[in-house]
């Protein structure tokens, strides 16, 4: 059941990447992030009622999951929208594939697990089939820089260690709902704040990019619930490679609706190689 969940979630996150992109045309990172998130946040709000038992509340999980929400979602979608402002969806995804490399040294080192060859072989495996179904210098020349890259290296490193902050968390208070809602309202809070921070001036706000940021925070929403879900069920180990193959999503998605990617043999081969390692690692499992 965790690795179905982790599927689902890996589909939402690429969805997502992709309405972020065309709500990007429209506004910056900062005013998408300001929008998306609040609306994820708003969900989990309506939701509560019926999903949470203040009777198991845990102080130490709360606390844990609010400190999460400052950093995931609010910083990992500043740096995702970002990058995906810079140098678009497919480099983003390329670089954010090393997520699940910080998700298996911080299991490690944080909660002790015990990380099987067949996880870090499909770590390691997941890494290269994305950086080789995205990665196209050709496409960013003249953005592709130390700077640039900075965005979704930052973002695959907070994606990684926040999912072993998530499970640590899940284990004092195992309820994705109540860890959902106070990560989304602190990261509701993060943003807002710094998308009012320094700002000369006002974005003009279009029906299309309020549309388009809201459908990715339905989404990435979505998929952080399922993602928190699949961690109740199974250790990082075995969610992270799984979620970290959403950009499959993202480029097969990108060349049907934006025409950003084209299916060349590089895209399928990445492919093949990423579905590989998450079935070698689910088969030895």
């Amino acid at each position: 059941m965790g690795v179905a969940l982790a599927v689902l979630a890996a589909v939402c996150f690429g969805v997502g990447l992709v309405t972020a992109r065309a709500g990007l045309r429209t506004l910056d990172a900062r005013s998408g992030a300001a929008i998306s998130i609040p609306v994820a946040a708003a969900l989990f709000v309506l939701a509560a009622p019926f999903t949470i038992d203040l009777a198991a509340f845990d102080a130490q999980a709360a606390l844990i999951f609010a400190v999460l929400g400052v950093f995931f979602p609010a910083l990992v979608t500043l740096f995702t929208f970002r990058s995906n402002e810079e140098l678009g969806p497919t480099v983003t995804a390329a670089v954010s594939g090393t997520a699940p490399l910080f998700a298996l040294a911080g299991a490690v080192l944080v909660l002790g697990e015990r990380v099987p060859a067949a996880a870090a072989v499909a770590a390691l495996g997941v890494g290269a089939g994305v950086a080789l179904l995205s990665w196209d210098p050709r496409g960013v020349r003249g953005r592709f820089g130390g700077r640039a890259l900075a965005w979704p290296f930052a973002g695959a490193i907070v994606r990684g260690l926040a999912q072993v902050v998530a499970k640590a968390g899940l284990a004092l208070w195992p309820n994705p709902f109540a860890a959902g809602l106070i990560a989304y309202t602190v990261s509701s809070c993060t943003v807002i704040g710094v998308d009012r921070l320094g700002r000369a001036a006002r974005p003009r706000l279009t029906r299309g990019g309020l549309a388009w940021f809201g459908v990715t925070g339905v989404l990435n929403g979505g998929a952080v619930l399922l993602l928190y879900t699949a961690l109740t069920l199974a250790p990082v180990s075995t969610v992270a490679p799984i979620v970290a193959t959403y950009p499959l999503v993202t480029a097969f998605l990108s060349a049907a609706v934006l025409r950003d990617e084209v299916l060349t043999p590089r895209v399928v081969s990445g492919a093949l190689v990423t579905v590989a390692a998450v079935a070698y690692m689910v088969a030895a499992q």
